[in-house]
């Protein structure tokens, strides 16, 4: 079990540092997958750094958690994602609720659930 955990969580990583390549590469095409774009130079600095950051941070922490065996390298990552999702369900509170708030939220909602059983059973040392 604690191998398909750390496989998994791995996995997260990976992906999560493919999220910060394609931010930083061409940030315009996954922004625009997300509804946001950069109307300028400071748009697309803001983009790789801001965006492109969440996911490098998120990823090397999960990978590294993975290869070192690690629940306290979850800590970071976990809180990111739980972070990001709370600030999506308070815009569907606020703002109100459309149907392309789904995949990304649902994509959240899985991640913290794997990333939380990582934090759980990973070795806490």
């Amino acid at each position: 079990m604690k191998l398909v955990v750390r496989g998994v969580v791995g996995l997260v990583g990976v992906l999560a540092l493919l999220m910060a390549a394609m931010f930083w590469l061409n940030p315009g095409l996954p922004a625009a997958r997300l509804g946001v774009a950069a109307l300028d130079a400071l748009g697309f600095a803001t983009l790789r750094a801001d965006m492109g950051g969440f996911f490098a941070m998120a990823g090397i922490l999960s990978l590294s958690a993975a290869l070192r065996d690690s629940a306290r390298l979850l800590t970071a990552p976990l809180l990111l994602v739980t972070l990001a999702l709370a600030a999506r369900i308070g815009t569907a509170a606020l703002e109100g609720y459309t149907p392309a708030m789904a995949q990304p939220m649902a994509i959240e909602a899985v991640l913290v659930a794997v990333l939380a059983l990582g934090r759980r059973t990973l070795t806490a040392a």
